[in-house]
């Protein structure tokens, strides 16, 4: 029996793009969670985690009529710039990004967070600029931390189930990821593509998780050899 390949494409896409996505918006977040002595530092914490405690369905519930255009801000996209996100492609990144986003933050925040401050202050007195102080002197002290992050953004989104099906459906070649693949495969009794979609998911997120604890003992065990 042929196995379709799409569903596994679309969904390596789908974390390459959203990991990407959140690289570039966990950054500078968990830098500013890092440094703030806000009053207000509780709350966003609190709205960047919430992903991890409430069900996808939820937030997926709650994207589809905020992205819909017969809605607010879906409504305003499609009659002023004719985009339209419900069971698309982009719209499925955008919904992975919100849902993925702790996996990102939380490990750099964790990292920075656990930087002397001297470190900084020492980088300033040298004249550094502030931009230059993070990527050349933070982020290379916390690769293991960024590392991490990557890595976990990246393996969530592979699972991605609830929040997937609700803000994309199951259109093939467009927004039917492997886990629904394997939804659809198992309901119609057809284990054989079930499992052969569930190994590959099994497969490639153990060797990610496993690479990553290698590199990272390894990345201490250099430090402390410093």
């Amino acid at each position: 029996m042929d196995i379709d390949l799409q569903p596994l494409w679309l969904t390596f896409k789908l974390a390459s793009i959203t990991t990407v996505c959140l690289l570039v918006i966990g950054l500078p977040l968990a830098a500013l969670l890092a440094q703030s002595r806000s009053r207000f530092k509780s709350v966003i914490e609190a709205l960047v985690s919430l992903p991890l405690v409430l069900p996808p369905s939820v937030l997926g519930f709650y994207l589809l009529l905020a992205l819909s255009p017969a809605h607010g801000f879906g409504g305003w996209l499609q009659s002023w710039f004719n985009i339209r996100l419900i069971f698309t492609f982009p719209g499925l990144v955008i919904g992975s990004v919100i849902y993925s986003l702790p996996f990102m933050v939380h490990p750099i925040q964790g990292g920075l967070e656990a930087l002397p401050e001297s470190l900084q202050h020492a980088s300033w007195t040298l004249g550094r600029s502030n931009f230059d102080t993070f990527f050349k002197v933070l982020l290379p002290n916390i690769r293991p931390a960024l590392l991490t992050g990557i890595v976990l953004t990246f393996a969530h989104t592979l699972g991605e189930f609830g929040l997937v099906l609700m803000i994309g459906g199951s259109l093939p070649g467009v927004t039917k990821v492997a886990s629904i693949a394997i939804y659809n495969e198992a309901e119609a009794l057809n284990f054989h593509a079930a499992h052969v979609y569930s190994a590959v998911l099994l497969v490639v997120s153990f060797s990610i998780l496993l690479l990553v604890y290698i590199i990272n003992k390894q990345l201490v065990k250099n430090r402390l050899a410093l």
